[in-house]
């Protein structure tokens, strides 16, 4: 990775929301401080939270201006970009006013993008008339070096033509947020839509083509059962199966348990074409490809890895997603965002028709929820 020169202008960073989430692009940025970025501006109305900020920017010897809403952030200038890790169910409403603010900011916004398909739609045609802003959708796992490897092996054809993409993440339950709004549908999106996005995406991603309909099958069978929030139980499914089925006949299945701690690997991901296939395990690191013309004896084995990422962190990715965004941002070969709005948009109605699906135990098309069909 170059070293940014004395010359190149710092860009300044402002993070919306500086919970767990906010906390860890605090981090990365501060290890891309050499190509001459700066966390000038924190917003978060959670006291304790803007604390554990300060604290850690402090150790950077990095200065803060601090604000209780983003508004006040928005309303002083001091940035050129904006970071939102805010709870979901506030991110429609701080876009639609970044977007819509006099002083353009570009925008990394964390997954989901929003909780609702219609929210959603709202973003991306608000964003169309600032075309001067940059947006990126925070769906960082395309980043992750063993998955990153798994793409460039399947864009480079020794798989053929993929035809089934197999998901797995078997893992811890869902941890405690501010005030638990994470325990509640109405707040996440719902788990498919919260949390797996990350999967929707990258199955779009290996198949190259666009979802037609989902099938989905979950339930809350052992995590938050005894949980109680303001005399309300959570409503977060804890495990389900979702097949989605694309435009090119292609199929993609997601296998999800949230009480799996038992588990060498949290992600196991499965890509098969027609004349090969590969897989990449994470956090294990490894990937493994093979033709069925070699079989079993020729499966080549790897461990992915990627000399550039300073901080691996809680996310894998989040480190070269900022470099991506940076990138973007000063025209260093990118014509906009690597993952864009309509990648957000998308990902969250696949997510929305599983949530659906289950509800109504029978495949949703994506046309329906794009017409405002939702749980």
């Amino acid at each position: 990775m170059a070293t940014a020169t004395t010359t190149t202008t710092v860009v300044k960073y402002g993070i919306i929301g500086v919970g767990m989430m906010g906390r860890e692009h605090l981090i990365n940025l501060y290890h891309l401080r050499n190509q001459a970025v700066a966390v000038v501006a924190i917003a978060d109305p959670h006291l304790p939270s803007q604390q554990l900020a300060i604290d850690l920017a402090h150790s950077f010897s990095w200065p803060l201006k601090v604000f209780s809403g983003h508004k006040e952030l928005l309303d002083s200038g001091v940035c050129d970009v904006l970071v939102v890790s805010t709870p979901n169910m506030t991110h429609y409403g701080i876009l639609m006013d970044i977007i819509n603010h006099s002083k353009p900011h570009h925008v990394l916004v964390e997954k989901p993008l929003c909780t609702t398909v219609s929210h959603c739609k709202q973003v991306v045609l608000a964003a169309q008339k600032r075309p001067e802003i940059l947006v990126q959708v925070g769906l960082e796992y395309r980043y992750m070096p063993p998955v990153a490897k798994l793409i460039e092996i399947v864009n480079g054809g020794s798989l053929g033509l993929v035809r089934m993409v197999s998901i797995r993440e078997h893992r811890f339950p869902f941890l405690v947020k501010v005030n638990n709004w994470n325990r509640f549908n109405v707040n996440s999106g719902g788990t498919l839509v919260e949390k797996c996005c990350h999967f929707f995406d990258l199955m779009r991603l290996f198949v190259g083509a666009n979802p037609v309909r989902v099938m989905a099958s979950g339930a809350i069978d052992v995590n938050h059962k005894d949980e109680i929030y303001d005399g309300k139980v959570p409503d977060i499914i804890d495990n389900a199966y979702v097949i989605v089925e694309f435009d090119n006949g292609s199929r993609g299945m997601l296998d999800l348990c949230m009480f799996a701690e038992g588990s060498k690997n949290e992600q196991e991901i499965s890509v098969v074409g027609d004349i090969g296939k590969g897989e990449a395990f994470v956090p294990e690191s490894v990937v493994r490809f093979g033709t069925r013309e070699a079989g079993r004896d020729g499966v080549q084995s790897l461990k992915a890895e990627d000399p550039r990422i300073k901080y691996d962190g809680l996310h894998h990715g989040s480190y070269l997603e900022h470099l991506n965004f940076l990138g973007a941002i000063r025209g260093e070969g990118e014509k906009g965002p690597a993952v864009d709005l309509e990648d957000g948009l998308i990902s969250v109605a696949i997510g929305v028709a599983a949530q659906v699906s289950i509800e109504h135990g029978r495949f949703v098309t994506i046309q329906e929820v794009m017409d405002g069909l939702q749980v």
